[in-house]
């Protein structure tokens, strides 16, 4: 639960925000973080040092539900000239370390990022007649925040996120997210750490679509140049009905597709609903690993090899440099150089990875073939997989979300995978690997066959064989099994 007050009212469990003339023994008590931010807070708004705030009435550390302690809503007059309209500003404090004495962030210097490194602001346009902001984007801060510090995966600009929900439980079209650096809010240097500023900015279904296929920033840039559709400061309005392939066609020819076919895809993986089983032999017994399906019991990953996974995820991103998947290597520790605290889990460790490691991850196997599943949505990103990804050279990995298993599409253009030409198929443990050969980034081209069918010639669907004619059209079904390649 939450409340709503002004930030100098006095709340729950914390003062108010001092001024420029707080007495010294005060400001002393006042928990140094979140003065920190609230002095960037007073640099762009002097003329509001008590904005509206949504605060949690039960504090995350004393066992609340809501991460964030505080949000507060700010009035933005913008630059009519600019086209940057009247809009809320929202500006959120607790993802970052605002006391500094381990209640819910661990201090790990000044130099490094305070907390997560980062709070969330958003901007939402101000509609004729309203006196007060609208509380929803706080709590729609807070569901980030939460999958933030349930996960203890990180944000960072041009990530997108999959909402599926209009933003404000209306019937818009705003339904997902991106996030850039705020226009206005600059990094701030706490006693704990640095906080730099993430802005969510709502998009559409098909533009979330664009910066799957493309990417996060190219999208952003692209929303900057429509008014309506953001302007310069990436402002959302709720009410707007049209995407800004709607408002300017050619946005979609001349610059996604033509973006699409020169930089490929930076999205190198996603968490999915997928399984995959290997059609090679039957498995001996219930502990053999080569049938993981969904509804069973799944293998677990072992440390070295979730630490491999994330770094393919992760190297994915490195567009300019030359696809390499990292070796496995027994020797190496679990956990990787970040930017964040050692502590914060990376996205596809599990809690009991390093627990047990089977006999059958010690060796990789080859696999004669393979029956893979997807979900709806899972299956809809196998185009951009081909055509973002392999085109380029690079890779594509899906984590399953409810098995420690993962599938990672590769080309023969990335070095160091255990999927080769002469093996296509490998796996080590319950980490497939498919090797998109004899269909390299060189032979792999858009204008011929359709995409899905080069990469799995043969396609089942619920049972029956699909035609070259129909592949196209099964990214729309709920399971997607392409066997035998």
């Amino acid at each position: 639960m939450a409340e709503l007050r002004p930030s100098g009212a006095p709340g729950p469990s914390a003062p108010p925000a001092p001024g420029p003339a707080a007495p010294p023994a005060f400001a002393s008590l006042f928990p140094p973080g979140l003065h920190a931010i609230y002095g960037e807070c007073r640099r762009l708004y002097p003329d509001q040092p008590n904005p509206l705030q949504v605060t949690a009435i039960v504090k995350y550390w004393l066992g609340g539900p809501d991460p964030l302690d505080y949000v507060s809503m700010y009035r933005n007059v913008g630059s009519p000239s600019a086209n940057i309209p009247e809009h809320w500003h929202y500006i959120s404090f607790g993802l970052s370390d605002l006391y500094g004495d381990s209640r819910v962030h661990e201090f790990t210097g000044t130099d490094g990022p305070s907390g997560f490194g980062f709070e969330l602001t958003f901007r939402l346009k101000r509609e004729t007649g309203e006196s007060a902001p609208p509380t929803w984007p706080a709590e729609l801060m807070q569901g980030l925040a939460r999958y933030v510090f349930q996960s203890e995966n990180t944000f960072c600009s041009g990530d997108h996120v999959s909402w599926h929900s209009p933003l404000d439980n209306s019937e818009s079209r705003i339904q997902h997210m991106l996030l850039t650096e705020d226009p206005q809010m600059q990094p701030v240097q706490t006693p704990f750490g640095v906080v730099t500023f993430l802005q969510i900015v709502g998009v559409c279904t098909e533009e979330l679509h664009s910066a799957q296929q493309w990417n996060g920033q190219g999208i952003l840039e692209l929303l900057r140049t429509v008014p309506v559709a953001g302007g310069p400061w990436l402002i959302t309005d709720m009410r707007r009905g049209e995407t800004i392939f709607e408002i300017d066609p050619h946005l979609q020819q001349e610059r996604v597709d033509k973006g699409i076919e020169t930089d490929g895809s930076n999205l190198s993986g996603v968490s999915a609903k997928c399984a995959w089983d290997d059609l090679s032999r039957p498995p001996e017994d219930d502990e053999d690993s080569r049938s993981i399906c969904i509804g069973t019991q799944p293998r677990r990953l072992s440390g070295k090899d979730t630490e491999q996974i994330r770094e393919t995820l992760r190297r994915g991103l490195e567009i300019n440099s030359k696809p390499v998947l990292p070796p496995i290597n027994p020797q190496r520790q679990n956990g990787l150089t970040h930017d964040r605290a050692p502590s914060r889990k990376d996205s596809l460790e599990s809690d009991s990875s390093t627990a047990i490691i089977p006999h059958e991850l010690i060796r990789t196997r080859q696999l004669e073939s393979v029956h893979l599943k997807f979900n709806q949505e899972s299956g809809a990103l196998i185009p951009l997989c081909l055509r973002g990804r392999l085109l380029h050279g690079r890779h594509f990995t899906y984590k399953s979300i409810t098995g420690d298993m993962a599938i990672t599409f590769v080309s023969t253009g990335v070095e160091g995978a255990f999927a080769t030409e002469e093996h296509p198929y490998a796996a080590h443990g319950p980490w497939l690997q498919c090797q998109a050969a004899p269909w390299g980034p060189s032979k792999l081209q858009e204008r011929q066959a359709p995409e899905v069918h080069r990469l799995f010639p043969q396609l089942h669907h619920k049972g029956e064989s699909v035609t070259r004619e129909s592949s196209q059209e099964l990214p729309h079904h709920s399971c997607l099994s392409p066997v035998s390649c």
